[in-house]
């Protein structure tokens, strides 16, 4: 499989997809003008995960803020991860946020109390 590495933007988020490394991360800034052109290519690395799975997988996800349409597709790609899970595979969503953002907390539970997948809640410092 193909790597996915992506740099971040001011409207895009870094994006590292690494099977043989167990590197699944987003992380950064999520408003892209284009919420399909540029998740598309995300969504489509992860159904070909789907079909052959690491027997762990992590994923790290770290926002400093994401628009409505990214939400949802973030809950896209979740839900997929859930499917992974659900045949048997680990899964474990390491969800980091700033420690002050009560807003990008509550967005982490939000989506692990309706996915059912087991989350971590890691809280950032300030430097």
């Amino acid at each position: 499989m193909e790597n996915i590495i992506l740099e971040p933007t001011t409207e895009t988020p870094k994006v590292v997809l690494d099977k043989d490394n167990s590197v699944i991360e987003i992380s950064g800034n999520s408003l892209p003008e284009d919420v399909t052109a540029f998740y598309g290519p995300i969504i489509e690395w992860i159904d070909k995960y789907m079909a052959n799975p690491n027997q762990k997988t992590e994923i790290d996800l770290s926002f400093d803020y994401y628009n409505t349409s990214s939400s949802k597709m973030i809950l896209k790609i979740l839900e997929k991860f859930r499917e992974i899970h659900r045949k048997g595979y680990a899964v474990i969503v390491n969800w980091h946020y700033m420690e002050d953002d009560e807003d990008m907390a509550e967005a982490g539970e939000d989506y692990a109390e309706h996915l059912k997948l087991p989350f971590n809640f890691i809280a950032i410092q300030h430097q």
